[in-house]
C-alpha cells in the first residue's frame, strides 16, 4: 500500500513537471506581444527593446523556463508584468476565494448527488429514476455561463433575492460571504450534481448484476437493503473517483463562473492576465489549477484503493 501511494506521489510530481512545460509553451505562443500590450501601441522600438530586456524576453526560451521553474520550486512565481506586484501576494487571497466557492458548492453537491444517485438506483425504471435521468441530461448539456445567466434572471431580475455580482472582500462576515456567493455556488452545484448523480447511479447498478447481489435478492431482502448493505460498499471506489474528479472540476472549472458573476477568484485573475498578456500570472494560475487537479486525483486513487482491496494488488 505504501509503495502504491509513493508511486502515485511520484507520478503526480512528474505530471506537474510536464504540465509546467506545457503551460510555459502555451504562454509563449499566445498571439500578441507582451511589451506592446503593456506599453501600448505608441511605444517606440527602443522602448520596446529596453522593456523586453528588463523582462528577460530577449533570452532563449529554455533559459526563461528554467529560471521560472527554479523560482516556482522556491515559492517565487515572479512579479506581474503589468503592475509589478508580487504574484504570490495577489494570488493567495484569490485562491482562498476560489477554494471557498468550490467548497461551498461541494458541501451541497456531494451529499445531494450521491443521495439522489442511490435513490435513483433503488427505484430503477420508476418515475423517480426517469425524472432523475431527464434532469441530469439537461444539467450536463447546459453550459455553465448559460446556467449562471438563467439563475441571475430568476433570482436577481425577477425575485431580487440575491445580487448578480459576487464581489466579496475580507471585510465581509462569513454569513455575508455565503449570501453573496450563493448564485455562483448554485451554478456549480447544478452542473456538477448532474454528473455525480449519473455516475453514482451507474456505479451502483453495475454492481447490482453481480452474483452475490442476485443471491441477496433470492434470500428475500428488500431492494433498498441490498443497495445499501451489499451494492454500495463495492461501488464506493468508482463513486469516490468521480466525486474527486468533480471536486477538482469545481476548483479548475470556476473560470467561466467567476467571470459571469465577477467573483474575485483565480479564474477571474487568470482571464484578466490573458487579456493583458501577463505571462507570469497566467503561468502561476495555470500551475495552481494543475496542482489542485493532480492532488485531488492522487487522493481519489488512494481512497479508491482503501475502499476496494482488489486495487491494492498488482495484476
Amino acid at each position: 500500500m505504501l509503495r502504491l501511494i509513493a508511486t502515485r506521489f511520484v507520478l503526480g510530481v512528474l505530471t506537474l513537471l510536464a504540465v509546467s512545460v506545457l503551460i510555459f509553451i502555451c504562454t509563449q505562443i499566445l498571439p500578441g506581444d507582451v511589451a506592446s500590450a503593456v506599453l501600448g501601441q505608441q511605444a517606440t522600438p527602443e522602448a520596446l527593446k529596453i522593456f523586453r530586456a528588463e523582462l528577460g524576453l530577449d533570452q532563449p526560451a529554455y533559459l526563461r523556463y528554467l529560471h521560472w521553474l527554479f523560482g516556482v520550486l522556491h515559492g517565487d512565481f515572479g512579479k506581474s508584468m503589468t503592475n509589478g506586484r508580487v504574484i504570490v501576494d495577489e494570488l493567495a487571497p484569490r485562491f482562498i476565494n476560489t477554494l471557498f466557492l468550490a467548497g461551498y458548492a461541494a458541501i451541497i453537491a456531494v451529499p445531494l448527488s450521491v443521495g439522489l444517485g442511490i435513490l435513483s438506483a433503488i427505484n430503477e425504471g420508476r418515475l423517480t429514476d426517469r425524472l432523475a435521468n431527464i434532469v441530469t441530461l439537461i444539467g450536463i448539456s447546459a453550459p455553465e455561463f448559460f446556467v449562471g445567466y438563467i439563475l441571475i434572471f430568476i433570482f436577481t431580475a425577477k425575485l431580487a433575492w440575491f445580487p448578480s455580482l459576487a464581489t466579496v472582500d475580507s471585510t465581509m462576515s462569513l454569513g455575508e460571504h455565503f449570501y453573496v456567493a450563493f448564485l455562483p455556488a448554485l451554478t456549480l452545484v447544478v452542473v456538477v450534481t448532474a454528473h455525480m448523480l449519473r455516475m453514482t447511479r451507474n456505479s451502483v447498478l453495475s454492481i447490482m448484476s453481480t452474483p452475490y447481489v442476485e443471491m441477496a435478492f433470492l434470500k428475500g431482502l428488500k431492494r433498498s437493503r441490498v443497495v445499501a448493505w451489499h451494492a454500495l460498499p463495492n461501488a464506493l471506489g468508482p463513486i469516490v473517483s468521480v466525486v474527486a474528479l468533480d471536486l477538482a472540476y469545481l476548483v479548475v472549472g470556476v473560470v467561466v463562473v467567476e467571470n459571469v458573476f465577477v467573483y474575485p477568484g483565480v479564474g477571474q485573475y487568470m482571464v484578466d492576465a490573458v487579456s493583458k498578456r501577463d505571462v507570469p500570472v497566467i503561468q502561476a494560475c495555470g500551475l495552481a489549477f494543475a496542482g489542485v487537479f493532480v492532488i485531488l486525483n492522487t487522493l481519489a486513487d488512494i481512497l479508491a484503493m482503501l475502499a476496494n482491496p482488489r486495487l491494492r494488488r498488482r495484476r
